[in-house]
């Protein structure tokens, strides 16, 4: 099974290192760093560390996924982490085995379920987190905790999705688009531990009062779509 790691990163010089040698090499094919420009090195380290670096000007987390995805070389699965250290790597395989079970076409790391180090989540993070997912739990029927930023997925199913959002929205479209086309949507424990530098959402109020309407609205407006028959816009430019 080839699979693809794709990071989206900015300024995440402090942390990418890191990120980078605790990635399982025998389970992955290749890594593909999806830079928004960073003025602080992350590109440089991210090369000297054996990874593909792509530069993606444009702004926006679902814009530097959907890169990653469209320049990954032909993977079976694509997993999909932050590079700021918050998430452990090495817990990799934990995402893999459900899909390569046959148990799930789509797999989330839950970091509310997991082990949640102190300090890791701001309090309205967490409680954002748990409104999302019980959101999708309601209206999707998906036994979700969290909507965390480690996840892994089937490359065919990505790209039968036809994902299109290039916000924070991103997550969502991807679960929720997932669940209403009934593919198998698991949830598996991981460890969650404060990020190396500053939040470029959490850290701000603007950041999260700005994730927090991408992650919820697009809870509610796909599943609007869907009830009312609404066909689904075209592919984003």
């Amino acid at each position: 099974m080839r699979v693809s790691v794709v990071i989206p990163t900015y300024n995440e010089a402090g942390s990418i290192a890191r990120v980078l040698d605790d990635i399982p090499r025998s389970l992955v094919t290749e890594v593909l760093v999806v830079d928004a420009g960073s003025s602080d090195g992350t590109r440089e380290i991210a090369t000297t560390r054996g990874s593909r670096v792509i530069v993606e000007a444009r702004r926006g987390y679902g814009r530097a996924c959907l890169t990653g995805l469209a320049a990954a070389n032909e993977p079976d699965i694509v997993v999909f982490l932050d590079g700021d250290y918050s998430d452990r790597p090495r817990e990799l395989g934990r995402l893999l085995d459900p899909i390569l079970d046959g148990r799930a076409d789509i797999v989330l790391g839950s970091r509310l379920s997991g082990g949640l180090a102190p300090g890791a989540m701001p309090w309205h993070a967490v409680f954002g987190n748990r409104l999302a997912a019980s959101l999708i739990r309601w209206l999707y029927g998906i036994a979700l905790t969290d909507l965390g930023p480690f996840r892994a997925a089937r490359a065919e199913v990505l790209r039968a999705l036809g994902l299109r959002e290039m916000t924070y929205g991103w997550a969502v479209e991807l679960v929720t688009r997932g669940a209403m086309r009934g593919y198998r949507v698991l949830e598996v424990p991981v460890s969650y531990h404060p990020r190396i530098g500053v939040s470029k959402i959490s850290g701000t109020l603007k950041g999260s009062a700005g994730a927090a309407w991408y992650i919820l609205s697009g809870i509610v407006k796909n599943r609007l779509r869907q009830e009312t028959g609404r066909p689904e816009p075209g592919p984003a430019t």
